[in-house]
């Protein structure tokens, strides 16, 4: 059983900065790709970036150039800078893992519970 712990959502004006966290806790053999997902009212969930166990990482076009994604594997544990925030990135942001248990183990994906991102002014 995995366990996905994020923070860092709230309020915040346009043109300002959020970090999020969401560290990873349980029985995990390793962590694949970790990632970022969110979820405005009315719309489907959309990937917003995600990033390999090596480090490669893989932006939404409407957030290449403003968010920074990044891990760190001692902590289970994966960020997501969001900076020069606008409305439009309003939304509920998951953060979502593969990993396996044990090294036998098929690999799995987990999800978080989600943070409020509100951008506004």
């Amino acid at each position: 059983q995995v366990q996905l712990v994020e923070s860092g959502g709230g309020l915040v004006q346009p043109g300002g900065s959020l970090r999020l966290s969401c560290a990873a806790s349980g029985t995990i053999f390793r962590i694949g790709t970790m990632g970022w997902y969110r979820q405005a009212p009315g719309k489907q969930r959309e990937l917003v970036a995600v990033i390999g166990i090596s480090g490669t990482t893989t932006y939404a076009p409407s957030v290449k150039d403003r968010f920074t994604i990044s891990r760190d594997n001692a902590k289970n544990t994966v960020y997501l800078q969001m900076d020069s925030l606008k409305s439009e990135d309003t939304a509920v942001y998951y953060c979502n893992i593969q990993q396996r248990a044990y090294a036998a183990s098929p690999s799995s994906t987990t999800w978080g519970q989600g943070t409020q991102v509100t951008v506004s002014s």
